[in-house]
Formats: structure tokens, C-alpha cells, sequence
């Protein structure tokens, strides 16, 4: 455990942070596995609702710097061409 009180301030905020990334991460694979479920269903109505929810999931995990964009968009463009292909 630090002595410094600017490191024991770092300590604290990063196990804040790490947790909300976390949490964040989570919910973006819970959507896009949400989303793969319904399309291997195929029920395309609730697909559609899903790949938007996954999508701006995505969207959300590139913007706060938890995931690259770069990944988001090619995750959202597999997720597009399954959808798609329904």
C-alpha cells in the first residue's frame, strides 16, 4: 500500500475506473452475443432491435477509449453482414 497520498489517490481511482471498463465491456458482449442469439433464432424483428442496441453499445466502448475504434467498426460491420444475410 502507497504512503504518498497522491498515490494512494491513484490506487483508489484506478480500481474506480477499472471497474466502470469493466462494466462497460461487459455490456458490449452481452449485447453483441444478445444480438448472435436472436439471428441463430432467426427471428429478425428482434435481431433488428438487438444489432442497434449492439452497435451503439459499440459505439459507446470506442468512445471512452475501452475498446479501439477500429474493432467497433469491424465488429459492427460483421454484425451488419449477419444481419443482412438473414
Amino acid at each position: 500500500m502507497p504512503n504518498i497520498k497522491s498515490a494512494v489517490e491513484r490506487v483508489r481511482l484506478t480500481k474506480k475506473e477499472t471497474a466502470y471498463n469493466r462494466a462497460q465491456r461487459s455490456a458490449y458482449r452481452n449485447a453483441v452475443k444478445r444480438f448472435e442469439a436472436l439471428v441463430a433464432a432467426g427471428d429478425k424483428e428482434a435481431a433488428k432491435t438487438a444489432l442497434t442496441a449492439a452497435i451503439r453499445s459499440l459505439d459507446k466502448a470506442a468512445s471512452k477509449g475501452i475498446i479501439h475504434k477500429n474493432k467497433a467498426a469491424n465488429q459492427k460491420s460483421r454484425l451488419t453482414k449477419r444481419f443482412a444475410a438473414m
